[in-house]
């Protein structure tokens, strides 16, 4: 495999600034088609994804200003992570941390992006419809485990089905059932299914 951050540091160093995600998207495929990579097939999040992702996430703990609180996660034994909009968390989030409507928005474009992309290098060029890939993405952004389920082996494999089945898997915190991830899931695996 390529070494690329030699070539990433010079082309940052010559446009003075960092890359944003598309940047690096667009970098990767340059050097891909230049050395005669296959490209990664390009996925997009539709609006089954997003709507999907922010039903389940909510945009919770609105305070009487607008603007929102985070808060320790419901479903954990030690309330981490600390999560404010969109699902989002990280190290800039925790007892304290207040965000408005807009700032809850612009990071969980950010955030899911990660995801997204995250999935679509997973998935290289397997058969993935639309709706396949935006409940992976979901399935991804809560639990960042898309690489080592079996659910993302079996769809690798083009084993649909089984993979469909693999989601009613992933319904515990902590070790305990949720209602909330029983029903998010079978929400997923109903998208997936959807041709």
């Amino acid at each position: 495999m390529l070494d690329c951050k030699p070539i990433f540091d010079e082309v940052r160093h010559l446009i003075g600034r960092s890359f944003t995600p598309q940047d690096v998207t667009r970098l990767d495929s340059a050097i891909d088609l230049a050395l005669g990579i296959a490209p990664i097939v390009a996925h997009t999040l539709g609006n089954g994804g997003k709507t999907l992702i922010k039903t389940w996430e909510g945009c919770a703990k609105r305070r009487p200003d607008g603007r929102f609180d985070a808060y320790p996660d419901p479903g954990s034994r030690n309330g981490h992570p600390w999560t404010i909009g969109w699902g989002s968390t990280g190290a800039d989030i925790g007892p304290g941390t207040v965000w408005t409507q807009s700032e809850c928005d612009t990071r969980f474009d950010r955030d899911v992006q990660r995801y997204v992309d995250a999935v679509a290098q997973f998935l290289g060029s397997a058969a993935t419809t639309p709706n396949q890939f935006d409940a992976l993405v979901s399935f991804h952004y809560n639990t960042g485990a898309i690489a080592s389920s079996t659910l993302g082996k079996l769809h690798l494999q083009g084993r649909f089905v089984e993979a469909q089945q693999e989601f009613g898997k992933w319904i515990r915190n902590d070790g305990k059932v949720l209602e909330g991830l029983k029903k998010r899931r079978a929400e997923e695996a109903k998208l997936y299914a959807t041709p």
